[in-house]
């Protein structure tokens, strides 16, 4: 039975919480907000901390429904291929939980309130830029699980889904910084390798499913040893692109500099542990060491411009 017949939808909301694990929102957050300060130039004396508060709100929710909206079209798009995978065939969706109408209804939901949401910023902020720009980065957001179905590059397609996320919280403070700030980009390209290589990690998982499923991950075309060899790579682009974040923005400077030799520590851990343990311990080299890494920059990284700018 599905979850519309069998719970309220309040019991609805929460299975597909549950289900789309709102907690991995901590890959991408941390460095929207960080964006959003760098977008700001809080170090200014005009900077008006009630203004932008009232946009940081708008700008996290704004991401948690853009992320709603693109984990269920995720769960929609993937159900026949879930089925037919133990390791997601007791997802909500595929196992029956929850009906496809409802999660298309949630979808529905979840956009609409997206779209006001990016409305607000013209309506009280006089910035209509997130407004013009919502649907295309939901359609964008939503289209990942196709990419999988006929290219290996699926893997930087999610990448650069996440890498959106500082770009368009920039966008919704200070359009002009995408254009002043290299940071900002180089940031983004920082988000777009890292995810690439954690994902490219997170198949190893699947890759006699994605094979008999002939489904285009890198490690399904190339094997498991050649494919960690690529995430390496792009983990090293990944830090230096951090490198070249902390040059080009002179407000960044020992707090986000540390931030880097944590994350250098983190990512060759997250590498010797699956060099170590394969996917035996997916759990904590997938979740546990990225979610720590975007906190860490995140974090430190508003230490400077806060404190230090």
């Amino acid at each position: 039975m599905s979850a519309m017949t069998t719970s309220s939808p309040i019991g609805a909301f929460k299975l597909i919480a549950a289900d789309i694990k709102i907690a991995h929102s901590v890959f991408a957050l941390p460095f929207a907000v960080l964006a959003a300060f760098m977008a700001a130039m809080p170090g200014q004396a005009s900077f008006n901390w009630n203004r932008f508060t009232g946009q940081l709100v708008l700008i996290i929710l704004a991401m948690v429904l853009a992320r709603t909206v693109a984990m269920l079209a995720n769960r929609l798009l993937d159900r026949e291929i879930d089925k037919d995978n133990p390791r997601t065939k007791w997802r909500a969706i595929p196992s029956g939980k929850l009906s496809v109408s409802a999660a298309m209804s949630v979808i529905l939901i979840c956009a609409v309130g997206f779209m006001l949401v990016c409305l607000g910023f013209g309506v009280f902020y006089e910035n209509w830029w997130p407004t013009f720009l919502g649907l295309p980065v939901l359609a964008w957001l939503s289209a990942y699980p196709l990419l999988k179905r006929f290219t290996s590059l699926s893997h930087l397609y999610l990448g650069s889904s996440l890498a959106i996320s500082p770009l368009a919280a920039a966008i919704a403070i200070n359009p002009d910084s995408i254009t002043s700030q290299p940071a900002l980009w180089l940031l983004a390209a920082m988000v777009m390798c890292w995810v690439a290589g954690f994902d490219i990690i997170y198949a190893l998982a699947d890759v006699e499913v994605d094979r008999k499923q002939g489904l285009s991950s890198i490690p399904a075309k190339i094997g498991s040893g050649n494919a960690m060899w690529i995430s390496r790579l792009l983990h090293l682009v990944s830090l230096s692109c951090l490198v070249g974040v902390l040059l080009t923005d002179d407000r960044l400077r020992y707090a986000f500099g540390v931030g880097i030799c944590i994350v250098i520590i983190l990512l060759v851990f997250e590498h010797l542990t699956v060099a170590r343990w394969g996917t035996s311990k997916i759990a904590l080299a997938f979740f546990t060491l990225n979610g720590i890494i975007s906190c860490v920059l995140g974090v430190l990284g508003l230490v400077d411009l806060v404190y230090f700018a």
